[in-house]
């Protein structure tokens, strides 16, 4: 268990949130469980809707894995039952519901899963069909009766489709319910969820006095953009790393993101402090620290995590000798490119360099995935390249140019 100061208590539990409702009361709850050697409750909740886990899924694994360093008891909940509802969160329209045989599947590989960061002896694996399906009719019909209707409307996703003449099912306002009373069951202290998930988790907060339990801390952490730097990570939009994908497929595709998306990576997908983050930031823009080092070193973290150091080591290796040492060109032209103080476009770049006809046609060879900046490809159209990057070589098919950046005077 690692000892800490409570306000270091709060700093590390807090790093990456976006939300805390509300920072005193988890402050008093830590407080009270220091005083009272009884660990808090956190849990949070996961629905089977797929089989496999992605980086996005794990910064909250990660979270959790805090509150584990810090002695506190979580909760990894399977919902089992709540996956029958379907979760509206983001819908445009009701979602259909797995069947039982997809659940209990995608369920048995989430438990394989989540052990490649949680500590499966400091961790509770549960399901939460065990109390809801026992709530029977009457039980529904009660916990139904703590909300409203024109309490649901306030979460955005209904609105909109109430205002649009979009149909909602009854059903569907269940699932916020059902999702709160998991917390009134467990007596959870914390619960932590993404950002598209407050609504929920204060309906929790809203409910659970009714049953004379004190209203849970919500924390919620950020949807993880994925590789091309626009979209939420997600298997339908092609932009995700899965956790249990080979340790040199991990690693390539980290390399992959602009240098930009890798500080978020670095708060979100690491157990490095906000501190010893805003050094890196700071060596790697007075030009001690290579970008493209930060990243492997970034990329290896990552992929220990989920493997081992071996398997690390081993990756960052076959990478160079892949990448940097075969296919980044020795003899290639020097270009000086102006860089305004608010930095530049990697299409406009490329263009001034001579390895694009135009903007357009330089966008679509970096959406193509043909553009390399120092052997890492480069996913995101909107990448912008700072002025006070040291020099690079930006790769476009087996084009190659040095570039040069210069801040232009006026």
């Amino acid at each position: 268990m690692i000892r800490m100061t409570l306000q270091e208590q709060i700093a590390y539990l807090s790093k990456g949130c976006v939300d805390v409702v509300r920072e005193p009361e988890l402050r008093a709850k830590l407080e009270r469980a220091a005083r009272s050697g009884v660990p808090l409750t956190v849990k949070v909740g996961f629905d089977p809707t797929a089989p496999d886990l992605h980086l996005g899924h794990t910064v909250l694994l990660r979270k959790m894995k805090h509150f584990q360093d810090l002695g506190h008891r979580v909760i990894f909940l399977i919902g089992d039952f709540t996956g029958l509802i379907g979760d509206p969160t983001g819908r445009s329209k009701t979602r259909p519901p797995l069947t039982r045989e997809q659940i209990e599947e995608n369920a048995e590989t989430y438990k394989k899963q989540v052990f490649k960061l949680l500590d499966p002896d400091k961790t509770v694996v549960d399901f939460n069909s065990a109390w809801l399906r026992a709530l029977g009719a009457e039980g529904w019909i009660r916990l139904a009766a703590r909300y409203n209707v024109a309490q649901m409307l306030e979460r955005r996703d209904f609105r909109q489709r109430y205002d649009g003449g979009r149909p909602i099912a009854i059903h569907e306002f269940l699932y916020p319910l059902a999702q709160a009373y998991d917390s009134v069951h467990l007596r959870a202290d914390v619960e932590l969820g993404g950002t598209d998930q407050l609504f929920n988790l204060n309906v929790g907060r809203d409910i659970m006095p009714a049953w004379g339990v004190e209203p849970q801390v919500v924390m919620t952490t950020p949807l993880l953009v994925g590789l091309d730097g626009t979209e939420k990570m997600s298997k339908s939009a092609s932009n995700y790393v899965g956790i249990t994908e080979p340790p040199g497929e991990m690693f390539g595709k980290l390399m992959s993101i602009s240098d930009a998306l890798m500080w978020r990576y670095h708060e979100l997908l690491t157990d490095l402090a906000l501190a010893e983050i805003e050094v890196l930031k700071a060596r790697t823009a007075a030009g001690e620290l290579h970008p493209k080092r930060v990243k492997v070193d970034l990329a290896a973290r990552i992929v220990t995590d989920f493997h081992s150091a071996s398997a690390a080591r081993q990756a960052a290796d076959a990478f160079e000798r892949r990448f940097a040492r075969r296919e980044v060109p020795s003899d290639v032209d020097d270009w000086s490119v102006a860089i305004p103080e608010a930095g530049r476009r990697l299409s406009a770049v490329m263009v001034d360099a001579g390895l694009a006809k135009s903007g357009a046609a330089a966008t679509r060879l970096i959406a193509q995935g043909g553009v390399r900046i120092d052997g890492a490809r480069v996913g995101d159209r909107f990448h912008t390249v700072p002025v006070d990057r040291p020099a690079f070589i930006l790769q476009v098919g087996r084009r190659a140019r040095r570039i040069r950046p210069f801040r232009p005077t006026a």
